[in-house]
């Protein structure tokens, strides 16, 4: 998927194994039945050109992220005892961009009332720009 993501293309196995073996020896098979297994779960999509395939991510490399996240989430027999591991292992700087995309889900409507309820249980506060 990676090779797919990077042209923001649709790609041939031809044009995926030239740029893999800068790196490694690969063989055509490999990467065909990569790509081929990748069109059946549903990743890429493919359009017939001539005796050949091009293939096309059907999402972003974030919502592939995001998708991988919520299936590992959803088959644990403790969700939150999950999350928490989950955080644990994340940086200050993954914490942070958690923060971010909290506020992005929640929306401007959300953070007003967010900051206004911090306020009346605690009059005396002042909070800041970011409601904190």
């Amino acid at each position: 998927m990676t090779r797919v993501w990077k042209w923001n293309r649709p790609v041939t196995v031809r044009e995926v194994l030239e740029d893999l073996q800068r790196e490694r020896s690969i063989a055509y098979t490999t990467v065909m039945t990569v790509l081929d297994n990748l069109h059946q779960k549903g990743w890429v999509r493919r359009e017939a050109e001539g005796r050949a395939y091009r293939y096309e991510a059907v999402s972003t490399r974030a919502a592939y992220a995001a998708a991988l996240m919520n299936d590992a989430w959803s088959q644990s027999d403790n969700p939150a005892a999950a999350l928490v591991a989950f955080f644990g292992m994340m940086s200050d700087e993954q914490r942070q961009a958690l923060r971010d995309a909290v506020r992005i889900v929640q929306g401007p409507d959300r953070q007003r009332e967010d900051r206004e309820a911090a306020q009346e249980e605690n009059p005396g506060s002042v909070a800041d720009a970011d409601g904190r």
